[in-house]
Parts: C-alpha cells; sequence; structure tokens
C-alpha cells in the first residue's frame, strides 16, 4: 500500500523511467512532485516517495532508485520497482511491449538497446516520439508540479492508463477463457482456426480488448486466422485478420447484403449478421474468394 504526502525525483534531465514511474505514483496516490536531491532524513520518511535518486531501493520507505544496483544485472528501471511494488510488474512485462526496451534503454542506452533489439542504431532515433520529447522536456523544466497544473494532470491521467491496461487486462483474458471460442475450418486445402466471442451482459466495454493477448497465452498463434467480436458500435460482429494473415480478405464479402463495412485493405469487416452459421459462411466466403451474392 502506498503511503506518502510527496514525490521527489532528481532535477536536470528527465528520463522516461522516473517520468512514467511517477504518473504510476500519482495514479495510486496523487501527491505533488518535487524535482531535486533529497536529504537523508526525507530517505528515511515514509511520508516521501523518492523516485530514480537516493542509491537506495527500499519499497518499505517508498524508495525507488536503481542505480546503486550492480551494472551487469539484468535492466530494472525505477518504473520497474514502482510497478513491481505495486504487484503489476509481471503482468506489465507480459502486457505492455514497450517496457522491456524502457528498461534496457534507460540501463543500457541506445546503442546496446538497439544490438538487443536486432535493429540499427538510427531506428531508436527514428521511433522517438515527439509526444513523448516534448513530455519530458516540460517535466524537466519543473521544479515542483503540483494538482491542478496541466502537466501533473497528464502525468496522473498517464498513470490511470498503464494502471488500468494492466489490470483491466488481466481480469479481460480471465474472462475469454471463459467465454470464447475456437472454431475450426478449412480455407481452401488448408486448415485453420477462428476466435468467435459471443455477446454477453454485460458486454465489455471493449470487445475486442485482449483477443491477441489470449490466443498467444493458449498458443494457438500459427492456427488462428482470424477473430469474430461483438461490434461495439452495434448489434452485429467485427470480423478480422488475426495478426494480418493473408488468408483472409474481407473485400470479398463487401457486396454482402449483411456486411456494411469491408475495408479496403480487407483486413476488416463489420456484419449486422448475428447468427454463427452466418458469421462461419463469410469466413469461408473471405477466405476462399467465392464471389459474392
Amino acid at each position: 500500500m502506498l503511503n506518502f504526502k510527496t514525490i521527489i525525483t532528481h532535477p536536470g534531465g528527465a528520463h522516461k523511467d522516473e517520468f512514467l514511474a511517477c504518473c504510476v505514483l500519482l495514479a495510486e496516490r496523487p501527491a505533488p512532485i518535487l524535482r531535486r536531491d533529497p536529504t537523508e532524513a526525507e530517505l528515511a520518511d515514509q511520508s516521501v516517495c523518492i523516485v530514480d535518486v537516493g542509491h537506495r531501493h527500499e519499497p518499505d520507505l517508498h524508495n525507488f532508485d536503481h542505480h546503486q544496483f550492480p551494472s551487469d544485472q539484468t535492466p530494472t528501471c525505477s518504473l520497474s520497482l514502482v510497478l513491481q511494488h505495486l504487484g503489476l510488474y509481471e503482468d506489465a512485462r507480459q502486457f505492455c511491449d514497450w517496457l522491456e526496451p524502457t528498461e534496457w534503454f534507460d540501463c543500457r542506452g541506445p546503442q546496446a538497446t538497439a544490438r538487443w533489439l536486432g535493429v540499427p542504431r538510427e531506428a531508436m532515433s527514428k521511433l522517438n516520439s515527439t509526444v513523448d520529447l516534448s513530455l519530458l522536456r516540460r517535466f524537466a523544466f519543473q521544479n515542483r508540479l503540483t494538482p491542478g497544473e496541466p502537466l501533473w494532470e497528464v502525468m496522473r491521467m498517464i498513470g490511470e492508463d498503464i494502471t488500468s491496461y494492466v489490470r483491466t487486462l488481466r481480469a479481460r483474458l480471465t474472462f475469454l477463457d471463459q467465454t470464447a471460442v475456437f472454431w475450426d475450418f478449412t480455407l481452401g486445402t488448408e486448415p485453420g482456426k477462428f476466435l468467435f466471442l459471443p455477446r454477453t451482459e454485460p458486454m465489455p466495454d471493449e470487445p475486442s480488448m485482449a483477443l491477441d493477448r489470449f490466443v498467444e497465452e493458449m498458443g494457438l498463434t500459427r492456427e488462428v486466422v482470424g477473430l469474430v467480436y461483438p461490434d461495439r458500435r452495434g448489434g452485429g460482429y467485427g470480423l478480422s485478420r488475426f495478426r494480418d494473415n493473408l488468408r483472409l480478405d474481407f473485400t470479398r464479402i463487401a457486396g454482402e447484403a449483411d456486411v456494411h463495412f469491408a475495408h479496403a485493405r480487407g483486413f476488416v469487416a463489420k456484419t449486422s449478421a448475428s447468427e454463427p452459421a452466418r458469421l462461419r459462411e463469410l469466413l469461408v466466403l473471405a477466405g476462399t474468394g467465392a464471389p459474392s451474392r
């Protein structure tokens, strides 16, 4: 449980790890942020949360620094430590593909991170987000951030989105395990599977959320060709390729009377059909190239 009144992180240049660590902390317990070095008294004070500075990792005292760790330790940043303390780290590593590269970049730098990712060093710069750069630059300019200030409020929203995503996705995977069905198909001469999520009451806010992750957890990424899930904008269903599997082309069903949208690139469609038999028929048509009626 987090119980602090103030967050302190280091002054000077800002990095993504302490910025996001502070965001997550704000989502759990809103507090002012001070950007300066902590005192010894503050490091010993549980009511002060100290992030990415102080050379101490003492979760019970809300001290979350990683710079004292051995250089050969598995990359671990201040965000890692905060997520660990909240019991969210393992799920975050599984669900947030950006987390491990963030750890590597902070602990090993861009050159080693590029080698680890198997990409040229130049790719790291090409993938820089102007959103990241602007937020970090504005954060670096501040000595103190308090509730009500635009950047503080944005940071809390970012933290809420991270923690909500991780917690919601775990609950969603449990829901899918209890609800989703795999349909077996033969498309042309090759077998395949479709993941079908029937409409339930209550229906999740974003029915298609976590379907890809669920297929991964089931170990069926090679077998699954497409996804079928309730359309949140109507009473029908969405149809989509799984990982852009080119065995499906939904432009083939664009002329069907109950298909009201088929993307010109063929990767997704929407239908008013709701009966499983008709949905299966549309999938076969999209997979075999049979002409529309």
